[in-house]
């Protein structure tokens, strides 16, 4: 017995699709990630801030960025920081898409 008879027509369909999704570059979307906040509008553009002088050697500026509080996006203002023990780059904030919406990535050093 072959494959097409055991699955149906409909079930090769399905078999096939999953099959040429990730070499067509076609995503499948499942359920939202857990603990994520979705917005469904896109977040306002950055704004420009003044980096004010450093507090001494070996601080890293932390640019500003559109966070979601309640009900709106306020802005989160940049900041002086040390880098954590170990670690040399920060990561900065960000927002992204998915099928879901708009969600928040926070910032990390690494």
């Amino acid at each position: 017995m072959t494959m097409t008879r055991k699955l149906g027509k409909f079930g090769t369909m399905l078999v096939l699709a999953a099959l040429a999704a990730p070499v067509t570059g076609c995503a499948v979307y499942g359920r939202p990630r857990l603990g994520v906040t979705y917005i469904s509008r896109e977040p306002p553009a950055e704004r420009v801030e003044v980096v004010s002088a450093s507090p001494g050697v070996g601080y890293v500026w932390i640019k500003g960025y559109w966070g979601w509080q309640g009900s709106d996006f306020a802005w989160v203002s940049g900041r002086w920081e040390r880098p954590a023990e170990g670690r040399r780059e920060w990561v900065a904030d960000h927002w992204e898409h998915d099928s879901h919406g708009w969600y928040h990535v926070e910032g990390r050093w690494r």
